[in-house]
């Protein structure tokens, strides 16, 4: 018992400075527009687990395990590091090289609209963006990435706690079903999801609608004849113009349109989500 409660404090020790300092300034764990990136945050809540899993096994063989002798062995506290444990930390890391390599590309070919998340006064980002998308709704791919890989991590931290004294905890074989799983649907989403258009803000001054994101205008790539963006403001359709500058659209507001209400834009037959203008 006492040795699993000196475990959990190093745990605290290790995770509660760097939370509050992600919390505080998240760049670290940030992707190119601005958001919380679930890829990056993840990969970094399994190292600090591992790191945490290797201090606390060393401190336990230094005092209470005896020494050297207690590392040694075909069945020792870290027979299953290389094994289970590096391969278990690697998929993360797979999935975000890999996701920030599809984007990236993705972006500077004109497949996929990249909008800058909207600043908040704090500085601080919502722990909700890891579960959602760009336009800020929730995504299931996202969702199942998290969800399952925040069960993987609770079953490794209590197992361990459980019994300090035997190592790093062996996983089921099913239990990278639990991780590999979701990190491949999370990969392919970024690189099959289409690049619906993205709302990122509404702003309304003089009676002009103001939309900005990204993807809401029609390349000047696209085919000729394509469709012209359409507005609509609760559903009712508004003529927009595209700044070519800035690829925002601005519209006359209705007059039967009062706050609050909601935008959509469809760009080259994609419908964007809902925004919620509040006013």
């Amino acid at each position: 018992m006492a040795s699993a409660f000196l475990a959990l404090l190093l745990l605290a020790a290790l995770a509660g400075p760097l939370a509050r300092r992600l919390y505080r300034h998240p760049a670290f764990i940030t992707g190119r527009d601005g958001r919380l990136s679930t890829s990056t945050a993840l990969a970094l809540a399994w190292t600090v687990i591992l790191v945490w899993l290797l201090l606390a096994t060393l401190g336990y063989g230094l005092t209470t395990g005896g020494g050297a002798a207690y590392f040694q062995g075909s069945d020792g506290p870290l027979s299953s590091l290389t094994t289970v444990y590096l391969p278990l930390l690697g998929g993360p890391y797979v999935a975000m090289i890999a996701a920030k390599a599809v984007v990236g590309l993705r972006v500077e070919n004109g497949s996929m609209p990249k909008p800058a998340a909207k600043a908040t006064a704090s500085g601080r980002r919502p722990l909700r963006e890891l579960i959602a998308n760009d336009g800020g709704r929730t995504d299931l791919v996202d969702l199942q990435y998290v969800a399952l890989s925040g069960v993987t991590m609770l079953y490794v931290v209590l197992f361990f706690l459980s019994d300090v004294g035997a190592g790093l905890p062996r996983l089921p074989s099913e239990i990278w079903a639990l991780t590999g799983a979701p990190a491949g649907a999370y990969l392919v989403n970024k690189m099959a999801v289409r690049p619906n258009p993205v709302i990122t803000d509404v702003n309304v001054s003089e009676g002009r609608l103001t939309v900005q994101g990204g993807g809401l205008t029609t390349p000047a790539s696209a085919a000729p004849g394509s469709a012209a963006p359409a507005l609509t403001v609760d559903g009712s359709p508004v003529p927009a113009q595209a700044d070519p500058l800035t690829g925002a659209l601005t519209a006359p507001l209705p007059a039967t349109a009062k706050p609050p209400f909601t935008v959509v834009v469809t760009a080259r037959g994609l419908r964007s989500d809902p925004y919620r203008y509040e006013g």
